[in-house]
């Protein structure tokens, strides 16, 4: 039985869902069809009078009605492709055995067809299934402002450059720019991560998070079709699509093969009879059972649901894959690229430690240096700032003058005397009191932020991008699968050498610009074959698309997203070894079903030139096999 790879739009499917008055029948339609083909096979065959009318019209019954849907879906393949199928040779089948007064075993056929398809829509529904459990959190309307008049309106209609109302607990319904309020914002869908994140003025929010408290007024700055939220559905849409090589082989294969097998079955209606001394009746009977076991229909089987099953079950996880030509290549990956900053590390600076001179109150410095630093942008003044409010410190306006150096630091002038946090030469002291502690924050790969008064340093802040929590397990396991580590950074040789060494990375490169990183790519396809690339920014995108496999972080930029393979949803590195033994289960799988689906098939054609197998335990044997393939298929749905 030919595995589907029509995959119709999931958003179509949702919406027809919350529409439709006959849901269950829409999802369970093809398994009650089988089902009641089944039980009028059953009755017709009990009562045992293959030349009662009432018997015949029970068995055209269980034709027609398990029949139907495939019949139908071979016919329409056919013309369209110009091609025989397995359906074809299914549908020929059961109306041989029925032309030849096996209506029961006929009947059985169209049953066990049908059922099997019934499994695979199954499959197909349940890797659709997390995705549409995405888009029943995503709001249709929202509410539009124009002067000063509220409206509600469906998202599709909104314009970039519109204004919305967002209230709290409400879910956020477009990508915008925040123009008004202030807010937590839960992105946990999106991003993964629990901790709401503060959003103030001009910050951008995502279609799909939650406004937590605080009423927001948004202005969109994306169409609906171009949020971040409706690329990730997209993800997975083009990842039920795209086939995998195996796949396109056996679809190749099958077409090749049908025609075989029809040519097969026409030379045995004849040949026997002449040959082996066969009657007409066994010729024709034989002919017709070589029709159902050699049908490919498991071996069809053996890959498409599979795949799906394994798409599904990374979706669950986390992890979105674009195709199975992706998920298989995971299983046979080398070597694995990581950008340092918001893949390896959080992304954000934090304050790992502080020094005063011996003279200084502690609590009045802090307060001195954070009042400061909440006049510059700079991510490093921010880090300082929201490290001072953690201890309780209050930030004070009272300054003679302030002024910000752009790239440098921020000057200030407090009671006459003048205090500057920022570079080393911005502060130009003549005398560093903490020399020991620069040093070693220097070797530790940190970046110091320098307060100085009277030409003197009077403090001194260290900084780092901290390795996320989960790093140093993620590579360790990676090591374990066989996988070399390495990272790609454009930070200094220092900074780079210390990430490298608290994270027990394999192997590390510097001072990388974007082009820089594509070259290193290169080279280690060139020494290990299979390389993936993971990062988050615009300036991995171009590394993203060199590598054989691309794998982005969820809270990445929008590029980095569109270029990669793989995404993973939850910025969890760990979601990467999961990912490939994901793939080397699909990989196994794939291969059972294979081996399996062409030793059912060989034994059950010899078994038929011997004589020694009846259509009906033909139609089990064959039949059989591919729900047990199915089934197979289906173990991958579980963690």
């Amino acid at each position: 039985m030919e595995a589907s790879t029509k995959v119709t739009s999931i958003q179509a499917t949702y919406e027809a869902e919350n529409v439709s008055s006959s849901t269950f029948l829409s999802k369970h339609g093809e398994l009650i069809a089988a089902l009641i083909s089944g039980a009028l096979t059953l009755i017709a065959s009990l009562m045992n009078d293959h030349k009662s009318i009432l018997v015949i019209l029970l068995y055209v019954l269980a034709f027609c009605i398990g029949g139907f849907a495939k019949a139908k879906e071979g016919i329409e393949d056919t013309i369209a492709e110009k091609e025989l199928n397995v359906e074809m040779l299914m549908i020929i089948a059961a109306l041989g055995s029925a032309a030849i007064g096996y209506w029961t075993e006929g009947a059985v056929l169209i049953f066990i067809f049908a059922l099997s398809g019934a499994l695979e829509t199954y499959t197909l529904n349940k890797t659709n299934k997390e995705i549409s459990s995405l888009l029943s959190i995503q709001p249709h309307t929202a509410i539009r402002i124009i002067d000063d008049l509220e409206e509600v309106v469906s998202i599709k209609n909104l314009e970039i450059g519109d204004y919305i109302l967002i209230k709290a607990g409400e879910r956020i319904p477009a990508d915008g720019q925040i123009v008004k309020g202030e807010t937590l914002i839960d992105e946990s869908a999106l991003t993964g991560e629990s901790i709401p994140v503060v959003k103030n003025f001009k910050d951008e929010v995502f279609a799909g998070t939650i406004n937590i408290k605080g009423t927001l007024v948004v202005e969109i700055t994306k169409h609906s079709d171009e949020t971040l939220f409706q690329k990730i559905i997209k993800l997975v849409q083009t990842a039920q699509s795209e086939k995998t090589p195996s796949q396109q082989f056996i679809e190749k294969f099958e077409g090749v093969y049908v025609k075989g097998v029809l040519i097969t079955v026409l030379i045995m209606m004849f040949l026997p009879h002449f040959v082996l001394d066969w009657s007409w009746t066994t010729t024709f009977y034989r002919a017709m059972i070589l029709l159902v076991v050699a049908s490919p229909c498991a071996l069809v089987a053996s890959i498409t649901p599979a795949v799906l099953s394994a798409i599904s079950n990374g979706a669950k996880s986390g992890i979105l894959v674009k195709g199975g030509i992706h998920l298989e290549r995971l299983a046979v990956l080398k070597a694995i690229a990581f950008d340092k900053t918001g893949t390896l590390t959080i992304g954000k600076p934090e304050v790992t430690g502080f020094e005063i001179i011996d003279e200084l109150n502690q609590t009045e410095l802090l307060t001195l240096v954070a009042s400061i630093e909440k006049y510059s942008t700079h991510p490093l003044a921010s880090a300082i700032v929201e490290f001072a409010t953690k201890q309780g410190i209050v930030v004070s306006n009272s300054f003679e003058q302030i002024d910000d150096h752009a790239g440098f630091g921020v000057s200030a002038i407090v009671n006459g005397i003048e205090y500057r946090v920022g570079k080393k030469e911005f502060v130009t002291a003549k005398y560093n009191p903490l020399a020991q502690f620069e040093e070693q924050w220097e070797n530790e790969g940190k970046t110091i932020v320098y307060v100085g008064s009277n030409e003197k340093i009077i403090a001194i802040f260290s900084l780092k991008d901290l390795v996320r929590t989960e790093t140093k397990s993620a590579l360790k396991t990676l090591n374990k699968l066989g996988v070399q580590t390495v990272m790609i950074t454009g930070d200094s040789e220092q900074t780079a050498k210390a990430i490298a060494a608290e994270s027990k990375i394999n192997e590390y490169f510097a001072s990388c610009l974007p082009h820089e990183k594509v070259n290193i790519v290169k080279k280690l396809k060139e020494n290990y074959g299979q390389v993936a690339m993971v990062g988050d920014g615009i300036n991995d995108a171009p590394a993203l698309a060199t590598a054989n496999v691309g794998i982005a972080m969820g809270g990445g930029t929008g590029v980095a997203l569109e270029t990669a393979d793989v995404v993973l949803m939850k910025n969890d590195l760990t979601k990467i070894s999961e990912a490939i033994t994901l793939s080397k289960r699909m990989n196994k799988i794939i291969k059972q079903n294979i081996i399996f689906s062409l030793s059912v098939i060989a034994f059950l054609i010899c078994s038929n030139f011997l004589q020694i197998i009846d259509l009906p335990y033909g139609v089990i044997g064959h039949e059989g096999s591919t729900i047990l393939v199915i089934l197979n298929s289906l173990r991958l749905l579980r963690d």
